[in-house]
């Protein structure tokens, strides 16, 4: 395994991170607790989770993804040579079931610690992330950013922060961190931690990063490489399709067979991309995969590249791709397909 640090910390992360979203739907207890067995095996040391999890969000699952955690931390010890990492929900209307209180005021992210918290069976977080904004912005499928003069948000970043300090204080949060942020949002809360340094500075921002979505170098990875805010890559295969099983055949079990309604991944663009990668990798004698994998791990502005499988035989192949080194012919083919197809799946 390779590690970099939390950025502006001492804290040495696994440069893959386990991602954890199909666990308690998808994935069984025991098939999570395996996949965690095999991933510290091999030097993984950095998991992610949310308390919406799993994923598709659902009221009969919600937070199951915490609770196999939780399950495993305690069956094994293993809480101190683990750095765990999970999300506070922004509002949104169709998933009241997971709290009444969804958004970033007091009580809320008090509300959605403690319950984290408990399903992780800790008295810590060591990095605590914001899901997605609590203001309308361009996430989750969006690439421009259309202003909504009516979005009732008022900037209450500030507050935010020192609601954030408190439990920091407290020693329930060591860091704090972002999720499917803009680079305006990334840079007003490090405004704020810079005019009063009592207040803590944001260390990681989680957005997609995948060869069929690279939207974040586009204004996000300068305010990483300047501003010290290392990238945690999510969805860096793309919902599977960059496994190359959907142009193998088309699987029932996939996630964009099973949940058609998370399209995002899943458009004509897309498959012609994936199609060129897939053609790329193959002549150069690597696994689609472990190419798409690779090329996000070199990365400078990376901090850690969440992957996430079904199988572990998928989670053996995404760990493996820290090992492998793309030559110069497949990085001037991967930049070749991209311009001609970029960011087919935002």
């Amino acid at each position: 395994m390779k590690y970099t640090t939390l950025p502006n910390t001492d804290i040495k992360v696994s440069k893959i991170c386990l991602g954890t979203m199909t666990w308690g739907q998808q994935n069984t207890e025991s098939e999570g607790h395996e996949q965690m067995d095999y991933a510290f095996s091999q030097g993984v040391n950095f998991i992610d989770t949310a308390e919406l999890y799993s994923v598709p969000g659902r009221k009969e699952t919600s937070g199951s993804t915490e609770r196999i955690i939780g399950a495993w931390l305690k069956k094994t010890g293993r809480r101190g040579q683990v750095i765990l990492a999970t999300k506070v929900a922004g509002p949104n209307a169709g998933l009241a079931y997971i709290r009444e209180n969804l958004g970033f005021s007091k009580a809320a992210i008090a509300d959605a610690l403690n319950k984290s918290l408990t399903h992780l069976q800790t008295d810590y977080i060591d990095l605590y992330q914001l899901h997605w904004p609590e203001r309308k912005a361009n996430f989750f499928g969006k690439l421009g950013y259309e202003h909504d003069p009516n979005d009732p948000w008022e900037d209450n970043i500030n507050e935010v922060l020192h609601t954030l300090n408190g439990f920091v204080k407290d020693g329930k949060i060591r860091h704090i961190g972002l999720s499917n942020e803009t680079p305006w949002g990334v840079m007003r809360f490090l405004e704020e931690a810079k005019k009063n340094t009592e207040l803590p500075r944001v260390l990681t921002v989680q957005n997609p990063y995948s060869l069929l979505n690279r939207s974040y170098e586009i204004g996000m990875a300068e305010v990483s490489m300047r501003s010290k805010v290392g990238l945690l890559a999510y969805s860096p295969l793309a919902f599977g399709v960059l496994s190359g099983k959907y142009i193998e055949g088309n699987p029932e079990n996939g996630r964009v067979n099973l949940f058609p309604q998370l399209s995002r991944y899943n458009g004509i663009q897309a498959r012609l991309a994936t199609a060129k990668y897939f053609e790329l990798a193959q002549k150069n004698g690597l696994s689609l995969a472990q190419m798409a994998l690779a090329y996000i791990n070199t990365q400078p502005f990376l901090t850690s590249n969440i992957v996430g499988a079904t199988s572990l035989v998928q989670l053996e192949e995404n760990i493996g791709s820290i090992d492998v080194d793309l030559s110069e012919e497949v990085l001037k083919g991967i930049q070749e397909i991209h311009l001609q197809h970029p960011n087919p799946a935002p």
